[in-house]
């Protein structure tokens, strides 16, 4: 609210509201939706036991890459010995068919790696785009016909086949989980420079913004100090959506063969070997498979409660809505 609006509702004697601080906004009104608030707190839960994997896996006593021959039958093709998988006290999931490992301590240690990786991809895909989608909106006609192209030919190209070949052609002693998170956000970034663009555009149309380059302001300036602002409600939202996205691109790449690479150990990787034991030991595909589901909808449900909430006309649908139920009632 400008000075001069408050100095006038002050002469005629209205107190002016106190404006709501815009994180105290976006709180009220995700309190509101419930199947947001769980999903955020089981992708805390999911957060907390990624940082806190090595210590779970000491207080079971295991840990992901020891191999345990004792624990498998070897004349059945390698099936754990005992119910379930060979679950245990020593042993809280059971054991990895053919090899013994310990389960429970590959999940754990599989949820940092898609975890990281898909919170770096996220970052390096809003990076790129915003600082591409600004550039565009913001250049002149010839820098925003170059960079738009460009992103028209990132949005078309197939993401797993191009990742495929990046991948392919890249030293094998390079860091897997760093080049996956590296690919899939150098060949994914069009999508988010194509909302940055139009957001820009639309944007730099405002009286401020105006102003601001009348004022003789520098392009960086405007967009660090006028756009930014504007922009980070549709950006926050949209890298809401890409991280589920994330983990199942690096589930998949990992499925293929191309992503991480034993022993280190991922859920799409685990999901690699997994395929051939769904008979003889179903809790290894499933435990993998499982932690996918849930993660990737508690991400979804969570980023589409951010959407609404960052929404600066839910409250006024909401008030609507309600409105128009009273009058019905009435």
């Amino acid at each position: 609210m400008s000075e001069a609006l408050l100095a006038s509702e002050a002469g005629t004697g209205v107190t002016a509201p106190a404006p709501t601080s815009g994180a105290r906004q976006f709180w009220r009104r995700l309190r509101t939706q419930r199947a947001a608030l769980v999903a955020a707190a089981v992708v805390a839960l999911l957060v907390l036991v990624a940082l806190a994997a090595p210590l779970l896996t000491a207080i079971e006593g295991q840990d992901p890459s020891t191999y345990h021959p004792d624990l498998i039958d070897s004349g059945r093709g390698g099936v754990p010995i005992g119910s379930f998988g060979g679950i245990s006290a020593e042993h809280w999931l059971g054991v990895e068919p053919q090899t013994g490992r310990d389960l429970f301590a590959r999940l754990v240690y599989g949820a940092r790696v898609s975890l990281g990786v898909a919170l770096a991809a996220t970052l390096v895909q809003v990076l790129l785009g915003v600082s591409i989608g600004i550039a565009a909106g913001l250049g002149n006609r010839w820098v925003d016909q170059v960079l738009s192209r460009a992103t028209d030919v990132i949005v078309a190209m197939p993401l797993m086949v191009l990742s495929l070949a990046l991948m392919a052609i890249v030293p094998s002693g390079f860091p897997r989980p760093v080049l996956v998170a590296l690919v899939i956000g150098l060949v994914a970034w069009g999508s988010t420079a194509k909302i940055v663009r139009a957001q820009t555009i639309t944007l730099k149309e405002l009286d401020y913004v105006a102003a601001a380059r009348l004022s003789g302001w520098s392009t960086w300036r405007i967009a660090r100090r006028e756009l930014l602002p504007g922009l980070a409600a549709p950006v926050i939202t949209y890298a809401a959506l890409l991280v589920p996205l994330n983990i199942t691109v690096e589930a998949a790449l990992s499925f293929l063969g191309v992503g991480v690479k034993p022993p280190t150990a991922s859920w799409g990787q685990m999901l690699t070997s997994a395929d051939i034991w769904y008979q003889a030991a179903p809790q290894y595909l499933l435990l993998p498979a499982g932690a996918l589901f849930v993660t990737v909808l508690a991400l979804t449900v969570l980023g589409d409660g951010v959407r609404t909430a960052l929404d600066p006309r839910a409250a006024s649908r909401l008030r609507i809505g309600t409105g128009k139920k009273g009058e019905g009632k009435a």
